[in-house]
């Protein structure tokens, strides 16, 4: 048997989508929920609206073991991101006393005014557990399986870094990558058949161009030894049959 754990991510931000801020999060969470053993199967990216926010947290959360949100947790007007969970979840949205104490002896300490708009960075759905930030020490938070982090690169990493270690992992998928030197045209139906053959492995096909010239790059992926190597040797002796008829 093996424990297939999945996860879902939430980018939130009107800069992502018009551009002026391009995304460095997804890549990384994806690097980290590979190497952990935990299938990220989706990303949306959604704006600074409360409604969108809250329709990606309802549908996401019942379909995925967990799911990651970065970005609107600041604190700026439209930093809208704990009041759309608090939603979500059908609960206040107020002054964690923890994060507030956190905050106001942070800026004391460093001769700064608390204002109100700093303060906002210590409001969180009623109930909800803190995730450490030792960047820029304003808290992340988890409601259930939900995760809501900063979308700064460097304190959403750290965040990320903290959450790892609660998290149930699953069995890590493997891989192996086969060049060929046809093109999807040319090896799409055998593809095909061989993933029908072999349903306990993930193959994809990634058409690349180098030095003048198209190849394909063939991955297999799967969470057994045995399963990755029989997907494998099915690709290379297609690639092989095709190499002897040209």
């Amino acid at each position: 048997m093996t424990d297939i754990v999945t996860a879902a991510m939430i980018v939130i931000g009107d800069e992502i989508l018009s551009g002026r801020t391009k995304d460095r999060n997804i890549g990384h969470l994806a690097d980290i929920m590979t190497a952990i053993g935990i299938d990220l199967k989706e990303v949306r990216i959604v704006a600074d609206d409360e409604d969108a926010i809250v329709e990606a947290v309802n549908g996401l959360r019942v379909r995925y073991t967990y799911v990651f949100t970065s970005g609107g947790i600041g604190p700026t007007h439209d930093d809208i991101t704990a009041d759309s969970i608090a939603k979500a979840f059908g609960v206040l949205c107020e002054y964690d006393a923890r994060a507030y104490a956190m905050l106001e002896a942070n800026y004391a300490a460093r001769g700064m005014e608390y204002t109100d708009a700093r303060k906002r960075m210590a409001r969180m759905p009623r109930g909800a557990e803190h995730i450490d930030n030792p960047v820029s020490t304003a808290p992340g938070f988890r409601v259930e399986n939900v995760h809501v982090m900063a979308g700064v690169p460097a304190v959403f990493q750290a965040m990320l870094d903290n959450v790892v270690p609660t998290l149930t992992t699953g069995t890590r998928l493997l891989s192996t990558a086969i060049r060929s030197p046809f093109g999807e045209g040319a090896i799409g139906t055998p593809l095909g058949e061989i993933q029908k053959a072999h349903p306990d492995t993930i193959i994809g096909s990634y058409p690349k161009y180098q030095d003048g010239r198209f190849w394909t790059e063939l991955v297999v992926r799967a969470r057994s030894p045995e399963a990755l190597e029989a997907g494998r040797a099915a690709v290379q002796a297609m690639l092989d049959g095709l190499k002897a008829q040209s």
